[in-house]
């Protein structure tokens, strides 16, 4: 009789997920490299394991990290090239680096399939501002604020838009 115990692929499969949801509880609770860490261990056995590499280019994003973010959604989307969230955080990452005609890029794409995501239209905004292209940062904020009324807020204390601080259109707009 061996020592060896056969575990099946239903059980690799329970301990993959087991470990990616401690990897997320870790990523919840604000514990990056300990959520990397888990994600890693699923990555070591599954390395296209999309949901664990977009957690952890999250992970890796919060750790200001963003080179080897854009590699975990690089990753995703060579096999997903429309995967919205990952082209959302790709941009978002690109947008920290400076790069941001390739952030603008990222953000176009989903844009080209959902023109409404306020999400979207207010992260280009806020890249557009960094850019001093002022009039298309205010129509891109303005029509985020009109599909989400929350983004008025935000954008009042967002860095991004610094520049338009004095702007009595952007008063306008936050107010």
């Amino acid at each position: 009789m061996s020592g060896f115990v056969n575990f099946s692929s239903d059980d690799e499969d329970a301990n993959l997920e087991y470990l990616y949801n401690i990897g997320l509880s870790h990523a919840k609770r604000g514990n990056p490299r300990d959520a990397i860490f888990y994600f890693d261990k699923v990555l070591d056995v599954e390395p296209n394991h999309f949901d664990a590499l977009a957690n952890k280019g999250n992970a890796l994003g919060k750790l200001g990290k963003y080179d080897q973010a854009i590699i975990c959604y690089d990753t995703i989307l060579k096999d997903k090239p429309d995967h919205a969230v990952c082209l959302l955080n790709k941009g978002l990452a690109l947008h920290y680096l400076g790069r941001y005609d390739q952030a603008i890029t990222c953000y176009d794409k989903i844009l080209s399939s959902t023109p409404d995501n306020p999400n979207v239209l207010y992260h280009k905004a806020c890249t557009k501002s960094l850019q001093n292209d002022i009039d298309q940062s205010l129509m891109l904020l303005e029509k985020a604020i009109l599909l989400d009324s929350e983004y008025a807020v935000k954008a009042s204390m967002d860095k991004d838009f610094a520049n338009l601080g004095n702007n009595p259109r952007f008063k306008s707009l936050t107010l």
